[in-house]
């Protein structure tokens, strides 16, 4: 199995962004490795919330999954 592109999981993101714009973030891609490893900033109110790991991994890795096989996982950078 390779790892997705990052054309691949931009596209894949906008499944997740309608939920994060509602609440005044978004997130922004930073690279895909070849192990399925997704980088990606939070920005917006989703920088630095309290809830921002639950976002991270219910909502974004969620939808990446669901949608590419080759997501391993999705890691915030601040």
């Amino acid at each position: 199995m390779s790892a997705p592109t990052r054309e691949m999981v931009e596209e894949a993101l906008e499944a997740a962004r309608p939920e994060l714009v509602k609440h005044g973030g978004n997130v922004e891609l930073l690279g895909v490795n070849a192990a399925g490893v997704v980088l990606v900033r939070l920005v917006g109110a989703c920088s630095g919330c309290k809830s921002a790991s639950g976002t991270l991994h219910n909502v974004i890795e969620k939808a990446l999954k669901e949608r590419l096989d080759g997501v391993t996982s999705v890691q915030a950078v601040l």
